[in-house]
């Protein structure tokens, strides 16, 4: 078990050498010019097929195409990859070096709405593994044997041209087939740096970002400076209106961060 100055020192030595690679991460996704290498599924007849841009596509997509690229991180570094059994299991990657130190990396890609600010991504459950920190239940590890929680996070533009997506190009035509997506910056961060004091978008009990991209990049999220402890604290109790009405209570305790902090202060009275 390694204590708190130890476990600070493993987690900025991981994101240190994470973001080393993430020129490699862009070169293998884009183009000299910025834009999406992929610009369709071809057949066995070489019938080309654009892409739609719904995020869930892209996503997954550039999952693929980075997997060569962090196998080879994880090579490189001498840490052992273990891949989530299913898809709806946290995280996407554990890193395990030759210590047994596990690191946590959820890669999450968002589109930006405008120069300074971007659709949002979610972070993962608030409820189940998070809660019950040794629970196996959809996540790799129990949470509570990870030494950090990463994002390796993607934003990119959606382009701006009009796209007939029931086209069909032939491959002679590849050089002309818009890219649905470009301009691409990556990132690493932690995940409560980047987190907000609300659940993402949806019904589902996941943690949402910042929007910002200077927060998102940079790591400037409220929880930030007032640390993971706080964070995990904050979600571990944070109830919606239909949790709150479960347990046969009026409200939740608390909706955001201000709330909270006047719970808090309540509550130590």
């Amino acid at each position: 078990m390694v204590n708190s100055e130890e476990r600070q020192k493993l987690k900025e030595k991981f994101r240190s050498q994470l973001l080393k690679y993430v020129d490699q991460f862009n070169a293998a996704v884009s183009t000299e010019d910025g834009d999406w290498i992929v610009k369709g599924f071809i057949d066995i007849a070489k019938n080309i097929y654009t892409i739609s841009v719904d995020t869930k596509v892209v996503s997954k997509i550039m999952e693929l195409l980075l997997f060569p690229k962090i196998c080879q991180f994880a090579e490189e570094n001498k840490y052992k990859m273990v891949l989530c059994k299913e898809q709806n299991f946290y995280p996407d990657i554990t890193f395990v070096d030759s210590m047994n130190n596990k690191f946590a990396v959820d890669v999450k890609s968002t589109y930006r709405k405008n120069g300074k600010e971007v659709n949002g991504m979610t972070l993962g459950a608030f409820t189940g593994y998070f809660r019950d920190r040794k629970s196996k239940k959809n996540i790799t590890f129990p949470y509570d044997e990870y030494i950090g929680h990463f994002v390796l996070g993607i934003i990119y533009s959606r382009t701006d041209k009009h796209l007939d997506e029931r086209k069909v190009y032939r491959l002679e035509d590849l050089k002309n087939i818009t890219s649905v997506v470009k301009d691409f910056v990556f990132f690493v961060q932690e995940k409560y740096k980047i987190a907000t004091d609300r659940p993402g978008s949806g019904n589902t009990k996941n943690i949402g970002s910042v929007v910002k991209i200077d927060e998102l990049i940079n790591g400037k999220g409220p929880f930030a400076k007032l640390g993971e402890d706080v964070f995990d604290d904050y979600w571990m109790f944070y109830l919606t209106k239909d949790m709150a009405k479960a347990v046969e209570l009026k409200d939740s305790p608390y909706r955001n961060l201000r709330e909270y902090m006047q719970y808090k202060k309540m509550r130590m009275k």
